[in-house]
């Protein structure tokens, strides 16, 4: 059977089964066949070969547009003829390829002595922007010989004219609302991570966002209103909240964007979003990359008596009023110019953060990448030619305050700062290219971040990226057949491109399924660095972390660097002792609710770094903190360590580096010794005192200070969806912390869970220290089922060769086998206990799920409805999140335990190490070394 008689049968099943419209074609095999059927005009499969050619082939590097531009090149040059072809819609089509190929043949043509195709050639080429060094060297070689088109296009560059002729952003946009859902809306809404194998399939992904009928209510709500985008509100609530997910803006981009080009299917940009409380930090960078628009809404406020205090409910809880309504179906009109929302000729708010300059220039640009490459672009060519680049792009924000004192966050930017011109350093607000040193990629949108590097054509890593790693551990769980069609392609794909991956494309090592972060964590090797991964837990203990959509993460792997804003930040520090029986958990929690308490309800946490004096904690267990301010809605998190400390964490994070070459994980480019190097480089600086550990300047500026007071947590803290809240806008928020005595002791538990991002070693140490405990009292009876999945091998080789795991095993009436690994998920469980493959298993929601309607009380971050558990029509599905003693002792009882019960259970154990540091550990001010 030939490729295209496949492809059919795959169009009519698809159709069939899924109402779909055929898969968009990547593959040179099956488009070469195509091509044959094109050029041979009898054919009976000619009409929709060509169809397919024009309308359904992937740009950028795939295999497929290879092919394509090579046949639209032979038609320029008349060494093929299709009627339906001309020479002139070949030169359109080769305009809408992006890069890759497609730049090779323009180049070839406008480089060529023939002016026929040299002219229109090289107009094509003055709008493309994802060229590489290859092509621009062969524009500087052009040039320097004489070539007049090169001297053109090189000129056509230093003025951007690729970015000056696009339309303007329309100065009035009328929108209708539509509230996707009251509080907070999470990633998982708009796309859930149970169907994250699809994520690359657009138009299939696409039909998992909210409902199936609120879909159609959009459809219905654009035909109604063909003048006015749809925009999505979260009422009473903050839009893409969770995960970093760039296909929760893809799906919200298909139902309610528009086209990116009608020659390339299901890649729609420019949506509009909105929240009461704006837009989630991680999200609205997904919306820029798509030069769309997120709107700060403020359409509910604090209701304050006739003295202007604060009204609150029985709970304590800021009362809210409507200050004006977006209800579904209402006409509104942003004015971009005067960055103001209108309902008519009534002003309803300010809504100036959504237009900045470098905003308005990704919505002209119809993307943040157009922009990022254009600037690139832009430079290089005025270099090329000698000249002085025209100033075209809104100028970099460079903050400066004389006498002002950097934060932890502003010293990171300062050092890894790219093309600033000020001579001082920069304070928050500044807007700046900086280097990235660490980027990862995790494996749900590893997938998409592949497409995402052919589309801008980018075929290797950037040689400025220190290192980058494709994690295998979103599909760890289970090795099923969607896991079997998706991972060995990512890897085979990632490894080529020069990343560090999990699964040898090769099948010479071992496959490992460590959690993302957790890898993450040991190759970051440099307190100074910043860090860039697919995922919102990307929130390293060293450097500063951001979690980040597949799109961002592929345009750090190609260039090594990112654009955004130096964030504000939260000093946070800690007063009194911690007690005995309170687990470091414990303290993540209460920081939250303390500081919701000290600021009357107001998250100061929201959009800013929180800069955390964690002292002598090791890397591994601040990652904990670290981890959960995603959960507190906060950009990122940086743990300022003493010297001692940091040293120790570097020591720890080379040994297991060597462990990932001891396996056969070293790469092509040696990255790994490269990080090993990096980090002896790093100890040195700390160790002879040239370059202290990082540390803000006591003259520092911080948007708010939170002091946690470790003398009243005295109970394990439980985060709880609280999902039969009567204010649908309270649920599933992660703010709602209580103590377990709220729950007095028989609160029914059916499914608990040790494992995800938030545990480290001495989790599993602290599991096998209780059931010692409960051995000496007699048998372990479990009366609900317990999962443990160890987050990395590393620390199940090493819990083997201290013996603990010996203990697991004894008591696991489940162990994961490597050699056979589950081929479908468990949809039941029994009272045991089961040893899982290290990887994300339950907290990712993708592959492993609680039985429906369970009360899960789980270490992971997700409360999310339906991520953890699904709801049944008789009881809402809970994920309640505390620390591993409470969840162990609670699959034991099979209920919350008394406080009694809990501080019994835990007598003896060394929970955690934490103290706080004895003494601020900010410093005096110091000159700050730029890099680059």
């Amino acid at each position: 059977m030939s490729l295209y008689s496949e492809y059919l049968d795959e169009i009519a099943t698809r159709k069939k089964d899924l109402g779909l419209n055929p898969k968009p074609i990547d593959s040179a095999e099956l488009l070469s066949e195509i091509i044959d059927q094109i050029k041979d005009t009898g054919n009976e499969n000619r009409e929709d070969s060509l169809k397919f050619f024009i309308y359904n082939t992937l740009p950028g590097t795939t295999p497929a547009a290879s092919v394509k531009a090579k046949f639209l090149k032979e038609i320029i040059l008349g060494d093929a003829v299709v009627a339906e072809i001309t020479p002139e819609f070949a030169f359109e089509l080769l305009s809408h390829m992006k890069g890759g190929p497609s730049i090779d043949v323009l180049l070839d043509l406008a480089l060529s002595a023939d002016e026929a195709v040299s002219k229109p050639a090289a107009e094509v080429l003055k709008t493309q922007v994802f060229l590489y060094e290859a092509d621009t060297a062969r524009l500087v070689t052009a040039n320097n010989e004489g070539n007049a088109i090169a001297k053109e296009i090189l000129e056509s560059y230093a003025k951007a004219e690729f970015f000056t002729k696009l339309p303007e952003v329309e100065e009035k946009i009328e929108v209708i609302t539509y509230i996707a859902g009251e509080g907070d809306i999470s990633t998982d809404l708009l796309s859930p991570g149970n169907q994250a194998h699809s994520r690359a399939d657009r138009e299939l992904h696409g039909q998992c966002m909210i409902t199936p009928e609120a879909q159609q209510e959009i459809v219905a709500m654009q035909k109604e209103h063909p003048n006015a985008k749809v925009m999505l509100i979260a009422e009473k609530g903050t839009m893409g909240v969770g995960s970093s997910r760039m296909s929760g803006v893809n799906n919200v981009a298909l139902w309610a964007g528009k086209q990116a080009s009608p020659y390339v299917p299901f890649i729609n940009i420019a949506p509009v979003v909105a929240g009461t409380n704006g837009i989630a930090p991680i999200f609205l960078t997904t919306v820029d990359v798509t030069g769309g628009i997120g709107l700060d809404l403020k359409n509910w406020v604090k209701k304050v008596d006739a003295d202007g205090n604060t009204v609150t409910d029985e709970n304590g809880d800021p009362v809210l009023e409507e200050a004006y309504s977006v209800a579904t179906g209402t006409i509104l009109t942003i004015d971009t110019k005067a960055k103001k929302l209108y309902n008519g000729d009534k002003e309803l708010v300010d809504v100036s953060s959504a237009f900045t300059p470098q905003k308005m220039e990704f919505m002209k640009a119809g993307g943040s990448y157009a922009v990022t490459f254009g600037k690139k672009l832009q430079t290089f060519a005025a270099e090329a030619l000698g000249i002085e680049a025209a100033q075209v792009y809104a100028l970099s924000k460079e903050i400066s305050h004389e006498g002002q004192g950097l934060t932890a966050v502003e010293k990171i930017f300062n050092r890894n700062a790219v093309g600033v011109t000020s001579k001082t350093p920069l304070h928050a607000g500044s807007n700046v290219r900086v280097k990235v040193n660490i980027v990862g990629s995790q494996d749900t949108t590893g997938p998409m971040t592949s497409q995402e590097l052919e589309a801008m054509a980018a075929s290797v890593i950037s040689p400025s990226v220190d290192g980058a790693y494709q994690s295998g551990c979103h599909t760890a769980s289970v090795w099923d057949s969607k896991a079997k069609a998706n991972i060995p392609k990512l890897m085979s794909f990632m490894n080529n491109f020069g990343l560090i991956t999990a699964r040898d494309p090769k099948g010479v090592y071992h496959a490992m399924t460590d959690v993302i972060h957790k890898v993450l964590n040991d190759i970051t090797v440099d307190d100074r660095a910043i860090i860039i991964g697919g995922d919102s837990h990307t929130r390293m203990s060293k450097g500063v972390a951001f979690g980040a959509d597949s799109g961002t993460v592929a345009i750090a792997l190609a260039t090594g660097e990112s654009a955004m804003p130096i964030p504000e930040s939260v000093k946070v520090t800690f007063k009194g002792n911690m007690k005995s029986h309170m687990d470091f958990r414990d303290v993540v929690h209460a920081t939250q609710a303390q500081m919701l308490k000290q600021f009357g309800g107001e998250n100061v946490f929201q959009g800013r770094i929180i800069e955390v004096q964690i002292g002598t904690l090791m890397a591994d267990q601040a990652f904990t903190f670290t981890d959960w301010t995603a959960e507190m809605k906060a950009k990122a998190s940086i743990c300022i360590s003493d010297d001692e400390t940091m040293v120790k964490s570097l020591e720890l994070a080379k040994s297991r580096i060597q462990i990932m070459i001891d396996k056969g994980m070293e790469n092509r480019d040696n990255m790994l010794q490269g990080l090993i190097n990096l980090a002896d480089k790093r100890i040195g600086e700390i160790q002879s005192g040239e370059n202290p550990a990082l540390a803000p300047d006591s003259s520092a500026k911080y948007y708010a200070e939170v002091v946690v007071d470790l003398d009243q947590i005295d109970e394990p803290m439980i985060a709880d969806p609280d999902v039969n809240n009567d204010d649908a806008s309270k649920r599933y928020t992660h703010d709602t912390i209580r103590p377990v005595s709220y729950y007095g002791g028989n609160k029914k538990v059916d499914l608990g869970f040790v494992g995800s991002c938030m545990v480290h070693k001495g989790d599993m140490q602290i599991i096998a220290q209780m059931l010692r405990n409960l051995e000496k009292k007699g048998p372990i009876t479990f009366n609900a089922p317990l999962v443990v999945a160890p987050p990395t091998y590393n620390i199940v080789d090493e819990l083997k060769a201290e013996g603990d795991w010996a203990l697991l095993e004894k008591h696991a009436g489940f162990e994961f086998n490597d050699d056979d690994p589950k081929g479908a998920a468990r949809t039941s469980y029994e009272n045991i206990m089961y040893l899982e493959r290290p990887g994300c298993n339950l907290c990712m929601g993708n592959q492993e799920k609680a039985e429906p309607g369970d009360t899960v009380l789980a270490t992971s971050t997700r409360l999310f409805q339906g991520r953890v558990v699904a709801d049944t029509n008789e009881k809402k599905g809970e994920s309640l999140l505390g620390s591993t003693p409470l969840v162990v002792l609670s699959t034991i009882l099979g209920r919350t335990p008394t406080i009694e019960e809990y501080k019994a259970s835990v007598e003896g154990i060394n929970l955690t190490d934490f103290a706080p540091p004895s003494e601020d550990l900010s410093v005096e001010a110091q000159p700050v070394k730029i890099i680059g």
